[in-house]
């Protein structure tokens, strides 16, 4: 097993943070800094920070899905106090999958399972995230086809989505990629503002009725629904 794939399966982060690690030196094989790519043979020891590294069984995966609040910030960083896994508090090692930014509230996903982490998010999956929205003015018919049809954000066309008005100040919006702050510029390209905004579904998981600041489990369907739609991802 490749060490990217190896720390993934620990549960310690996703298989691009632990690239990152591993480019930083900080990941040790048999007490020698590890090498990018090297591969995992039964009896080698892998330590980050001093811990030793072990993949988990199956029984021990963890996928949660949160309802995070406004004013959370989507890292592990202990140094942020407002760190999304120090309000959740949970008391096995977890990590988000993606992000949503601190000013928006909703859905997220949580996880020890780093293998299914960039599966679910790289843009050439086409895996969908379903969000509510609210404007500062009435959009237009116009607006919302011009969104739909791709604008261009930092000298980059967005792909094609789904945009549903559900009121004159509202609409909800289905995207396959996540650029950064997407949907606030999106609305800003067009002269909107966005004033509200909620994650409401990734894939087939739903918010429901979760409330805000809290956590479940995902179903054992679902888990399953999950590894289904992941099975043709590329990772």
């Amino acid at each position: 097993m490749r060490i990217n794939r190896y720390i993934a399966a620990s549960g310690h982060c996703s298989r691009r943070q632990a690239d990152r690690l591993l480019a930083a030196g900080k990941v040790l094989l048999n007490g020698e800094i590890a090498p990018l790519g090297v591969d995992i043979k039964k009896g080698d020891v892998v330590t980050i920070d001093g811990k030793k590294i072990e993949p988990v069984t199956k029984d021990e995966l963890i996928y949660m899905a949160f309802n995070k609040p406004i004013n959370v910030t989507t890292t592990t960083d202990p140094r942020r106090r407002d760190n999304i896994i120090d309000y959740i508090g949970y008391p096995k090692r977890i990590f988000p999958v993606g992000r949503l930014d601190r000013d928006s509230d909703g859905l997220i996903l949580l996880t020890n399972d780093g293998d299914i982490v960039n599966r679910i998010l790289r843009v050439q999956n086409g895996h969908e995230k379903e969000y509510a929205v609210t404007v500062d003015k009435a959009h237009t018919p116009e607006a919302l086809k011009e969104m739909e049809e791709g604008v261009i954000l930092d000298g980059v066309k967005t792909l094609p989505c789904k945009i549903t008005p559900t009121g004159t100040h509202t609409y909800r919006i289905i995207l396959k990629q996540g650029l950064n702050r997407q949907i606030r510029k999106m609305a800003k390209s067009v002269g909107l503002t966005v004033v509200a905004l909620t994650r409401i579904r990734i894939m087939h998981i739903n918010l429901g009725n979760l409330k805000s600041g809290r956590y479940r489990m995902l179903t054992k369907k679902e888990v399953r629904d999950l590894m289904d739609l992941l099975t043709d991802s590329v990772n």
